[in-house]
């Protein structure tokens, strides 16, 4: 996910795209920790893409 393809959704899109990555990475922390996770590297993009909505989240209720 691009930062300019966050930038272009809503608030309330991006909020909902935050409970949903929220819940894709909790869903990767449990294949990690049962040992059925088949790319670990998964985990770090999740956490990426929600500091990036959190991010423009941010910059949007400053305006």
């Amino acid at each position: 996910m691009k930062a300019n393809e966050v930038r272009k959704m809503s608030a309330a899109e991006l909020d909902a795209k935050l409970v949903e990555l929220k819940k894709d990475l909790f869903n990767l922390r449990l294949q990690h920790a049962t040992n059925q996770l088949d790319n670990p590297v998964r985990i770090a993009e999740i956490k990426k893409d929600i500091a990036r909505v959190k991010t423009i989240l941010r910059e949007q209720q400053g305006r």
